[in-house]
């Protein structure tokens, strides 16, 4: 999809530090998680509520009270008489907030609300009747869990997509070490004075409880993954290359950013900017086949922004196992060491839904410290689909 007209306020994309699965957020509903981080970054970047047409809801976990989701968000946030769609896209969600945000806006509607957020920690266990089997016995799927087990269409797990790619292009586990290596150096990057990277879009998560407040202002459960600690880790499957060090974990989080006009942006950033959203692109590969993915849909999401790899400054991936970036420098040619220059989620974690929208923050941070120019997101989602979006950071 190409948008000609659509732009973020530099500065008005935003993150929450993500916590560790079953770590501090894993009680808290991902709805409060999300107004509490998106209040304080609109108040922080001094963004009326009243100003918005229009509020995106992304989310890819069921939470008490979602299916009154985006309304109730909206009207807690102050922005009411404001509602807008909910969109579930497992890890694909961010691009598909983003789209939706963006074709409200290419088709006239008003500056543009997205929120995404996601808890992974104590998800819920569904449960359908089943009058026919033995006893009326129900059928019961754990959302989170069976999802990470299996793909209904592929009949695999996600782990067996990586390990099968993997495979397919001759990755060793030396290769699939030293990328994980080389992606937790970056990370510590963004730790450096103090946190000031990250401390460009991250806003911390402030929840009041019955005794005080419950606050994080950094990663949660993120490990180191020094080359000498992760080579002595056993595989996560037999015969396979990836360990737990080697694959991202799940987090809880929320992410945010405010959609617009480009002549708007300009002045809702105050002067400091804008970031033109020039493309986005969705795509499916072989069956079971999901690290392959991000290729081409960032290849579709290039195509719409008429641009070609070659043009590209910077990329942020979501990255679930090692070798989906391997693979991505293998098929474009674009350098492992110019991707995820601050972190990605194979360090920080994934809570799916905001995952994507954090990496964008943080490729809008790192093209705006390069004094601007063309950058590219691109990830997996579930099965064998991927997400892209291209953008632009200027004057």
């Amino acid at each position: 999809m190409q948008y000609t007209d659509v732009a973020i306020p530099l500065g008005q994309a935003w993150s929450s530090p993500f916590a560790r699965w079953q770590g501090s957020l894993s009680e808290v509903s991902s709805l409060d998680i999300a107004v509490a981080v998106t209040s304080r970054a609109l108040a922080d970047r001094g963004v009326d509520p009243a100003e918005f047409d229009g509020l995106v809801l992304g989310w890819t976990i069921p939470q008490p009270e979602i299916f009154y989701g985006a309304p109730t968000v909206a009207a807690r946030l102050g922005a009411t008489g404001v509602s807008g769609p909910m969109v579930s896209q497992a890890c694909a969600t961010s691009v598909a907030a983003l789209h939706a945000a963006a074709c409200a806006v290419a088709a006239g509607a008003g500056p543009q609300l997205v929120v995404t957020t996601d808890r992974t920690s104590n998800g819920p266990t569904l449960s359908w009747p089943a009058p026919s089997s033995a006893g009326g016995a129900p059928v019961s799927e754990h959302w989170v869990l069976h999802s990470f087990e299996r793909d209904p269409w592929a009949g695999a797990s996600m782990i067996e997509a990586g390990e099968a790619v993997a495979a397919e292009v001759g990755a060793t586990r030396r290769e699939i070490d030293e990328l994980t290596a080389l992606r937790w150096e970056q990370y510590t990057a963004a730790l450096a004075d103090d946190r000031a990277f990250q401390r460009r879009f991250m806003v911390p998560v402030t929840i009041a409880k019955k005794r005080g407040e419950l606050r994080l202002d950094a990663d949660e459960g993120v490990r180191p993954k020094e080359l000498e600690t992760i080579a002595k880790l056993n595989a996560a499957t037999p015969d396979g290359v990836h360990t737990f060090a080697s694959q991202t974990h799940p987090a809880d989080g929320s992410a945010g950013a405010v959609v617009t006009t480009t002549d708007r942006a300009r002045e809702l950033s105050g002067g400091a900017g804008v970031v033109r959203i020039l493309g986005s692109g969705f795509a499916r590969v072989g069956t079971s086949r999901m690290p392959q993915a991000p290729v081409p849909a960032a290849l579709s999401a290039l195509r719409a922004a008429d641009r070609t790899i070659s043009d590209v400054e910077a990329v942020t991936t979501h990255n679930p196992f090692a070798v989906n970036d391997l693979y991505f420098a293998a098929e474009t040619g674009f350098p492992l060491d110019r991707m995820n220059a601050f972190g990605c989620s194979l360090v920080f974690g994934h809570p799916q839904g905001p995952t994507g929208l954090r990496s964008i923050a943080e490729l809008i941070e790192t093209l705006r410290a390069r004094g601007g120019g063309l950058g590219l997101f691109t990830g997996c989602a579930a099965g064998d689909t991927g997400a892209a979006v291209v953008l632009e950071v200027t004057d």
